[in-house]
């Protein structure tokens, strides 16, 4: 499993699994068969066109259909977040490098050297399943010069997770009602962070956790609670007061 170190809103680093080879070609095969029912569409519209002798309805099809096909995947990133219809389904999307969304620049280098990765005179994509392929992060050769690579959407942690890893006495009462302010992503955040310390004992991400969390909610520890305590008592805090909010 190949992953890459992504630096979150929290700076706190969690790593992501990179999209292997065949999460890419099923995506690009999905999107492809998306054309093909579009071009079959485009098709018949052309006979109904030419039965009726309608020359500029044809040229018209014809347009919107290789212009669609051109830019389908340059709008599509730039729209839905780094996503085709294709990579939606797949469960995965488009980053820069540095974890931040990628930028326009970024979007249209990737588009641009579509045509070496895929062009028709360079074997179909051959030149983007071997780069694919042997490249340390799976990148083709527009991600690589972009500085872009495609990551799985899917978080290591889910909300059901967080909701159950902590088994609360009925009478709880909760120390910050000021973790609603948290959001789902942010409590799984926090619980892997939590899932890391306890595996390796690494304490500099619980500081850091800790901190940035206390700010986020603007919430004050309590004398004597350490970090590891604070965020232990967020993560039940938030059982306690999303648990109706998740059923």
């Amino acid at each position: 499993m190949e992953t890459i170190r992504i630096s979150t809103a929290q700076n706190v680093d969690i790593d992501y699994e990179v999209a292997g080879l065949g999460e890419r070609i099923a995506a690009r095969l999905i999107d492809l068969a998306g054309f093909l029912i579009l071009y079959i569409i485009a098709a018949i519209l052309m006979i109904v066109a030419s039965i009726s002798r309608s020359e500029t309805l044809i040229v018209v099809l014809l347009i919107i259909f290789l212009v669609i096909f051109m830019f389908y995947d340059l709008a599509c990133e730039i729209f839905m977040d780094g996503q085709t219809f294709g990579k939606k389904i797949m469960k995965i999307k488009v980053i820069s490098l540095d974890g931040g969304q990628p930028t326009f620049g970024q979007y249209l280098m990737r588009w641009i050297f579509r045509i070496i990765d895929f062009g028709f005179f360079l074997g179909w994509g051959v030149v983007a399943l071997i780069c694919v392929a042997v490249s340390k992060n799976h990148q083709r050769v527009g991600d690589m010069l972009a500085k872009t690579i495609l990551i799985k959407t899917v978080p290591r942690t889910k909300i059901d997770n967080v909701a159950f890893a902590f088994t609360l006495p009925d009478d709880y009462e909760p120390v910050f009602k000021e973790v609603l302010h948290l959001s789902d992503r942010e409590a799984e955040l926090i619980y892997e962070v939590l899932t890391g310390f306890y595996q390796t004992g690494n304490a500099q991400l619980i500081y850091a956790m800790a901190d940035k969390t206390k700010k986020h909610i603007g919430a004050a520890t309590p004398e004597g609670m350490n970090e590891l305590q604070f965020l232990e008592t967020v993560m039940k805090d938030y059982r306690h007061l999303t648990a109706n909010m998740h059923v």
